[in-house]
C-alpha cells in the first residue's frame, strides 16, 4: 500500500481533475560539513513565488533523477554536483500539479552559488528562519530534525 500524498492547499480546486499525470521533480538538498542546508526561494512569475525551497526542477524526457539534479542545480545556481545520491521520495498534490519530489542530498559540488532566476538563497539551521516554507519542503526539515535527534520532529521545524 502506497503512502497517500501531502495534500497542499486542501481548499483549492485541483487543475486537471483528478486523474492528472504525475510530474516528477529532481530537488537538491545540499548540505554543508556544518550541517547547514540551502533554502531558494521561488521566483516572481512561478506558482507559490516567494516561498522558500529546495533547489531543483522537473525531469526532461529520458532523464534519470540525478541527470536532471545535474542539469537543474547548474542552470538555477551555476554549481557543478561532485557528489549527489537520491535520498528520499514524497508525493505532493498541489492544486496546480501532482508532484513527485525525489530529493537528493548532496554533499559536494563546486562552483560559487549564483542567483540565475533572481530567487534569494539563505544557509539555514532548524528550525528554519525564513517563511513562508513551500508545502512539499516541510517533509524535508522534518526528516533532517530525525536525523538530528530532535525528539519531536514535528514541532518547530519550519
Amino acid at each position: 500500500m502506497s503512502t497517500p500524498p501531502l495534500v497542499a492547499d486542501a481548499d483549492q480546486a485541483r487543475q486537471g481533475g483528478p486523474d492528472r499525470p504525475v510530474v516528477d521533480v529532481a530537488v537538491g538538498v545540499l548540505i554543508r560539513p556544518n550541517g547547514d542546508f540551502l533554502l531558494t526561494s521561488r521566483p516572481a512569475g512561478k506558482v507559490y513565488a516567494g516561498y522558500w525551497e529546495f533547489p531543483g526542477g522537473k525531469l526532461e524526457p529520458g532523464e534519470t533523477v540525478l541527470q536532471a539534479l545535474q542539469r537543474e542545480l547548474q542552470e538555477e545556481l551555476g554549481i557543478t554536483t561532485l557528489q549527489a545520491a537520491v535520498w528520499r521520495t514524497e508525493l505532493v498534490d498541489y492544486p496546480h500539479a501532482l508532484v513527485r519530489l525525489n530529493f537528493c542530498k548532496v554533499s559536494r559540488w563546486q562552483g560559487e552559488l549564483q542567483m540565475r532566476e533572481a530567487q534569494q538563497c539563505a544557509w539555514q539551521r532548524l528550525p528554519v528562519q525564513v517563511k513562508p516554507v513551500l508545502p512539499g519542503t516541510v517533509p524535508v526539515l522534518a526528516w533532517l530534525a530525525q536525523e538530528q535527534g530532535f525528539l519531536d520532529a514535528t514541532h518547530s521545524v519550519a
